[in-house]
């Protein structure tokens, strides 16, 4: 049987899921007992992903965000997005100095490598659809001149589901370019004693250093595209997603892009996992926060009060894994 992992050495394996490893023990010093948010938000930096995260004020969200780009060695910049910001406040703009007679740019908070996204939904659709550019092409147009985005790039855009009053819905081609979308939910006990203890007198964030840098992880991100997917697996995620366009309680299934990302997203975990090849496990595991925020609900289906994680869980569960021969090493 021929290897299609041969492209990896074992090293090169190694040594990336060690970074990868050590990437989520650094930021699990800061992020306590949220060890799959933890997970999540490394998978989703490797996958050269986008992640949004759902939460109520006050658990963690600008804190995993600062800790992520602290641990990466990235840039970071924070934009707290509010009705009146409009798409130059985000991109930048050309000003016209006035000595030389010509305009200069002057670059705006989104040329940053890891950006916070605060608060996403508050943002008018035309200043959501700066971003939107930004995500998808990793570059950013003012006046007809385009600028390229630094490498790496990501952002991490937050919303509060509990408060509606002037926000905007994330429309679904914006929600689309979000890899993951996950929720941290409160710290159990034990955790939240932890947490009021260390946290009294000093903040663990402070004392973060970089373990790798930009130039590392663009190389990562490389190396994950190289994580072995058995045409198995390939079959399996189809099928999935034409479960979720022929499902009952489901009006708008997973796109195409959708199923790109759940594969890229389940090579991330592998090579997180210390191996060079895609597993069932790996796409069961991400499948949630990878399509749960890309499908929309029947009305019917909404009155009963089932969520799209619910739909998605069942989906997984009854989905039958034709098993492969070579154990999925390819």
């Amino acid at each position: 049987m021929h290897s299609h992992t041969s492209s990896l050495s074992t090293q090169q394996l190694h040594d990336t899921s060690t970074v990868l490893r050590r990437l989520v023990q650094q930021i699990e010093q800061v992020i306590v007992g949220q060890r799959a948010a933890v997970d999540f938000a490394v998978i989703t930096v490797a996958a050269r992903g986008h992640l949004l995260i759902e939460d109520v004020p006050g658990t963690g969200k600008t804190m995993l965000a600062r800790a992520l780009a602290r641990t990466l060695g990235c840039s970071f910049a924070r934009i707290q997005l509010t009705p009146d910001l409009l798409p130059a406040d985000i991109t930048g703009s050309a000003i016209f100095n006035p000595r030389e007679l010509n305009f200069s740019f002057h670059p705006g908070p989104i040329y940053a490598q890891i950006i916070l996204a605060d608060e996403l939904n508050r943002a008018t659709p035309r200043t959501q659809s700066a971003l939107l550019e930004a995500m998808e092409e990793r570059q950013i147009t003012v006046d007809g001149t385009t600028h390229p985005l630094p490498a790496p790039f990501m952002v991490i855009a937050t919303q509060n589901p509990v408060e509606y009053d002037g926000t905007f819905t994330l429309p679904e081609a914006q929600l689309d370019r979000f890899s993951m979308r996950i929720r941290l939910g409160y710290p159990g006990s034990s955790d939240e004693l932890t947490i009021l203890r260390t946290q009294r007198h000093t903040q663990p964030i402070d004392t973060l250093t970089a373990y790798t840098d930009a130039a590392s992880i663009v190389a990562i991100q490389h190396i994950v595209q190289q994580i072995y997917v058995d045409p198995a697996i390939d079959e399996y995620v189809v099928a999935l997603g034409t479960r979720t366009r022929q499902h009952a309680d489901i009006v708008l299934g997973a796109s195409t892009r959708a199923l790109l990302t759940l594969i890229r997203i389940a090579q991330a975990r592998a090579l997180l996992g210390g191996r060079a090849y895609v597993l069932p496990d790996d796409i069961q595991a991400v499948a949630i926060p990878v399509i749960a925020h890309r499908i929309i609900l029947s009305p019917a289906a909404r009155m009963r009060n089932e969520t799209p994680e619910q739909v998605i869980r069942d989906i997984v569960a009854n989905l039958p894994i034709t098993p492969n021969r070579n154990g999925w090493r390819g």
